[in-house]
């Protein structure tokens, strides 16, 4: 048997999810963080001049050092072997950085409560990987931008209901995914400013342990959570807090990820749809096989990968939610299991769907002469206002002319329909006297570009005015490749 074969493994980590938004969730990275949390604690209250009963630091610059100096070479079996003794992750972790560092041993999480390198992480933790998520937004945004700005004037049947409606252009289909993913990235600046730290508050959020350290100076403890925010690069803790930070939280990062979600899911569902039609097709590699039984089958996989995790998403965002309504006062502890499956498994999902958004967008084929071929089998249909119009100029009379189309599109539509003939109603009117109009005249008339109302210069405008300043505000984001693994 070979390694690892022999235990469930996630494929958000084997299939989906890139190496970067693996390790923002990865052991590693968390104790390590708790680690920098740690440091940050006890420098403020050395800063603050923390003092013992007999007036002296209780912290001092050589502690600090110490503690610095092992912050990021874990001792994992030390903590290993302490967690099977005392059944808790955050002392094990105190007790194996302690023989690490005999000088400061006493001093570790000094005033704290599990909370805060656990809940102050999580914090760490979402804000980087939202930070990852926007990356790779803003370069589907700019993607997206640069097939629409190519399509904007290729016109295109347009569809209500699935049914062939007046048409509109690639390029302002592409704008409809696009504005989307612009919402999306609003949705997720807003929540990435609004992340505090939880800060260092106490068992019940009062920081009790802090009026006995600094002897009720009540000036001096309220600098501490600010000072710890500076120093993990926050600008802010959330003020009041029980002994967890809001799991309101939760919930209003999970919303902005299943938000990103249902966009992909609905650009991805445009895709497949047009690739059944044959007028767009995802990339589909030299090598890449679309069925096992049809070896002729080009199946839009990636899309509906994309689809796939976007509803994991989506269901997702419940367990935030329902985990946020159902705390009991100052804390219960049936949000820890709970969240630590539904918010990093969220943010590997979202990765592994922006990459293949990325990939697919990319390398987006679009076949135009199929896409002229069914816009010109609907045309005729679509284009009857303008010729009433052109034929009321040559003397006729509206309201007839009207019944007699109508007349006229029924009999072609059953044509089309029950006798599996071409689209045959030019050829109606012009035969009809009441119309007057040659059959060249009417052929003259079906330049589908007529047909797409203001539908490029959308797109021109909506791509200047719009996309354009956003993408130049974040260039030095732009070049992201998504490296997709199945």
């Amino acid at each position: 048997m070979a390694a690892g074969t022999d235990r469930y493994t996630s494929p958000l980590s084997e299939r989906y999810a890139s190496r970067q938004m693996q390790y923002i969730f990865s052991q590693d990275k968390k104790f390590r963080t708790w680690r920098k949390l740690w440091i940050a604690l006890a420098q403020t209250e050395m800063e603050l001049g923390l003092k013992g009963a007999d007036g002296k630091p209780v912290i001092t610059e050589e502690m600090i050092g110490e503690l610095q100096a092992h912050a990021d070479d874990i001792n994992y079996e030390d903590a290993k072997r302490r967690e099977q003794e005392v059944r808790h992750d955050v002392m094990s972790h105190v007790y194996a950085y302690g023989l690490q560092c005999p000088k400061a041993a006493g001093i570790i999480h000094l005033g704290a409560t599990s909370c805060y390198v656990g809940d102050n992480t999580d914090i760490i933790l979402m804000t980087e990987a939202l930070k990852l998520v926007r990356v790779k937004l803003i370069n589907v945004i700019q993607e997206l931008s640069v097939f629409a700005d190519q399509y904007k004037s290729l016109p295109t049947l347009a569809f209500t209901h699935f049914q062939p409606a007046q048409p509109t252009t690639v390029g302002k289909r592409a704008s409809l995914w696009l504005q989307e993913f612009l919402m999306d990235l609003e949705d997720t600046d807003y929540v990435i400013r609004s992340m505090k730290l939880l800060g260092s508050k106490g068992t019940t959020g009062t920081q009790a342990s802090f009026q006995e350290l600094f002897q009720n100076d009540q000036e001096t403890i309220d600098k501490i959570d600010p000072m710890i925010a500076e120093k993990m690069g926050f600008a802010e803790c959330y003020p009041v807090s029980g002994q967890t930070y809001s799991r309101k939280v939760d919930t209003r990062v999970a919303n902005v990820l299943a938000g990103i979600a249902a966009s992909a899911h609905k650009m991805s569902n445009d895709i497949r749809l047009l690739q059944h039609l044959k007028e767009v097709e995802e990339p589909f590699e030299k090598n890449q096989i679309g069925s096992s039984a049809m070896a002729y089958k080009r199946n839009p996989m990636r899309s509906e990968r994309i689809a796939s995790l976007a509803r994991y998403v989506m269901i997702d965002a419940l367990n935030p939610a329902v985990t946020s309504a159902v705390q009991w006062f100052e804390r219960t502890l049936d949000d820890s299991a709970n969240k630590r499956l539904s918010i990093p498994e969220a943010f590997l999902a979202v990765d592994g769907i922006l990459d293949l958004c990325l990939n697919v967008v990319d390398g987006l084929v679009v076949y135009d002469q199929v896409i002229t071929k069914h816009m010109m089998a609907e045309l005729p249909f679509m284009a009857t206002e303008n010729i009433m119009m052109d034929a009321v100029k040559k003397g006729g009379n509206r309201q007839e002319l009207h019944e007699r189309i109508r007349q006229l599109s029924m009999q072609a539509g059953e044509n089309v329909k029950k006798r599996g003939l071409d689209n045959n109603l030019l050829e109606l009117i012009a035969e009809d006297p009441a119309f007057h109009l040659t059959l060249e005249e009417l052929r003259a008339s079906m330049d589908p570009s007529r047909y797409v109302g203001r539908a490029p210069l959308q797109v021109e405008k909506f791509l200047q005015d719009i996309v354009k300043p956003i993408l130049e505000e974040n260039k030095e984001l732009l070049g992201v490749k998504a490296d997709i693994y199945v």
